[in-house]
C-alpha cells in the first residue's frame, strides 16, 4: 500500500507534502508524489521543484518516488490512476480558496479526485499569515 500526493510548489502543495510525509510515516508505507513538469525550464542557478520536493522528502526519511507527467496531462486523472495503480490507501491534496467565478469556469482537480477516487483523500490547507 502507499500514500499518493498531488505536489505543486504552492503554499497547498507544500502543505499536501508535509501532511503526506506524516500519513506515510504514521501508517509505515511508502509515498508517491505526482508532480507535473515546469511548461518552462527554470535557470541553472535556480533550485527546481523537484528539488525542493526531493530535499524535503530526503530530510523525512520515507520511501517515496516522484512521478512527472507531462504537462499536457490532466492532474486529476494522473493522481487517480496512480492510486488505483499502486492499490493507495490514502490521497493527500492541498486545496485553495476558489472564487465562485472560478469554480463555474474552471473544473476543480480536487473536486474531481474526491469523487472519484478508489480510496480516502486528506484536503489540506495551507497555513497563512
Amino acid at each position: 500500500m502507499t500514500v499518493v500526493v498531488g505536489y505543486l510548489p504552492t503554499a497547498p502543495g507544500h502543505a499536501a507534502l508535509d501532511a503526506a510525509i506524516l500519513e506515510a510515516e504514521r501508517r509505515g508505507t511508502d509515498l508517491m508524489v505526482v508532480q507535473p513538469r515546469p511548461r518552462r525550464q527554470p535557470s541553472p542557478e535556480a533550485g527546481t521543484d523537484v528539488d525542493i520536493a526531493q530535499e524535503r522528502l530526503s530530510r523525512a526519511g520515507v520511501r517515496y518516488e516522484l512521478r512527472e507527467p507531462a504537462h499536457d496531462s490532466d492532474p486529476a486523472d494522473v493522481i487517480l490512476d496512480t492510486a488505483r495503480e499502486h492499490q493507495a490507501e490514502l490521497i493527500v491534496l492541498g486545496i485553495r480558496k476558489r472564487s465562485p467565478v472560478g469554480k463555474i469556469i474552471m473544473a476543480s482537480t480536487a473536486q474531481r479526485v474526491l469523487l472519484e477516487s478508489p480510496c480516502p483523500v486528506l484536503c489540506v490547507k495551507a497555513v497563512y499569515d
